[in-house]
């Protein structure tokens, strides 16, 4: 199980937990936060044994986005691990999530402030809770800079465009409950316990077929922006195999047996 100093690897049974662990500086993107997030996603792909991520932050803050002070010329922390950089200068963009989609689903378990680069990685996960007390905002334009975490591309896709425009052109910041009525979070819960609702959710996911649920995820993602014709197509490309595959004999017995399914992805 991989990790480094800025980014923890946890198993909670069939999820894998990543956590953000930079507190002291309200967990800004470090390089070794970065290395942490792109191997742990690879990792939970490459594992048939992971059916779930969750995805947070400690010290009851998600992130801050960039590390401003680095930015400015004070030097970015983890320089150990520039190789790693130079040997793919995609891998930031895949750690935030803005160049890779992990197959497995992703719950983002979000205290405190998930602002800047926090809201832009928000946007590549698939369920999202809130702590009551969470804030939320792209607040790039307030510091002359470009949300180009993915931003002006997701956030009109996933909220209604009135609502990603005015975060975009704003800066300004969302409470949770804000977040929660344009939709980009799903829960909102009492503060300190987004992560027990994550893995909950999680462990709902996980009693599923694996199979199924991964097809699911990928027919969501890959029908987003087809015609409804050709959305349904490759629905059926996707979605008929799953109906070939022992998991899916295995549902069907248990169902009829009255007892819980064991999947073996096959």
């Amino acid at each position: 199980m991989g990790g480094t100093e800025h980014l923890t690897v946890q198993r909670e049974g069939a999820t894998l937990v990543l956590t953000l662990n930079r507190p002291e500086a309200r967990n800004a993107l470090s390089l070794p936060m970065l290395v942490g997030l792109h191997d742990g996603w690879l990792e939970a792909d490459a594992d048939d044994s992971v059916r779930s991520i969750v995805f947070t932050g400690a010290g009851g803050t998600f992130c801050s986005g960039m590390d401003l002070k680095a930015l400015a010329g004070n030097g970015m922390t983890g320089e150990e691990y520039r190789d790693r950089l130079k040997a793919d200068p995609d891998l930031h963009w895949k750690a935030m999530l803005r160049h890779h989609r992990p197959r497995k689903p992703v719950i983002a378990a979000v205290e405190g402030y998930c602002v800047a680069g926090g809201t832009e990685m928000l946007q590549g996960t698939d369920i999202r809770v809130a702590g009551e007390s969470a804030t939320f905002g792209l607040f790039e334009v307030r510091r002359g800079l470009f949300p180009i975490g993915g931003s002006t591309v997701r956030l009109p896709r996933q909220i209604p465009r009135t609502h990603a425009l005015e975060m975009l052109l704003t800066g300004r910041p969302y409470s949770a409950r804000e977040a929660a009525a344009i939709g980009l979070v799903g829960h909102v819960v009492p503060d300190g316990t987004a992560l027990a609702k994550a893995l909950e959710i999680a462990e709902r996911i996980n009693s599923c077929g694996p199979l199924a649920v991964e097809a699911v995820k990928a027919s969501v993602y890959e029908t987003a922006e087809m015609t409804e014709s050709d959305g349904l197509a490759a629905e059926l490309t996707r979605g008929w195999p799953v109906f070939d595959t022992a998991d899916a004999k295995e549902g069907a017995r248990a169902f009829a047996e009255k007892r819980p399914p064991v999947y073996k992805r096959a």
